[in-house]
């Protein structure tokens, strides 16, 4: 996993140039672990128990996939959900933009082995890097609950 701030209009050029920490991620309900490649399942069975998520599966976006571009323009903008969003990254890498404290930008690009829980109701988005590849597993409370809400 790589951390880094991302300067908007309300932090610039002044910010404090210290890196975000896993603290920073913490403080707003984002969990972080580095999993196993070899036993992640155990780790995300006890998540699953832990959290009460119900439902697992797997998503693969390769630069093939159909309609790629279509498909993560649905997560470019800020966005939220009302479930949480789990991803477990097996292969690739993917960037998730979170909104920190005091509604500064927090860039985390995870890659394989990293967990990573986006918290129901926090502000965020969502892209590939230039690889435009990433296969994740991901647990869900309910289905249902894993629709974009934009923020106005």
């Amino acid at each position: 996993m790589q951390l880094g701030w991302l300067e908007d209009s309300l932090h610039g050029p002044d910010a404090p140039s210290e890196g975000p920490t896993l603290a920073d991620l913490a403080a707003v309900g984002v969990l972080y672990e580095r999993l196993p490649d070899d036993d992640y399942q155990g780790a995300l069975d006890r998540l699953k128990a832990a959290r009460g998520y119900v439902a697992q599966d797997m998503i693969e976006l390769r630069p093939d996939t159909p309609n790629l571009d279509g498909l993560l323009a649905k997560f470019k903008d800020e966005h939220l959900h009302r479930d949480d969003e789990v991803r477990f990254v097996l292969e690739g890498e993917g960037i998730f933009d979170i909104r920190g404290q005091g509604e500064r930008w927090i860039r985390v690009q995870v890659e394989r082995g990293d967990l990573i829980v986006v918290p129901a109701d926090l502000y965020h988005r969502f892209f590939l890097t230039e690889r435009r590849q990433i296969r994740c597993v991901r647990l869900f409370k309910d289905a249902a609950g894993w629709v974009p809400e934009y923020r106005a």
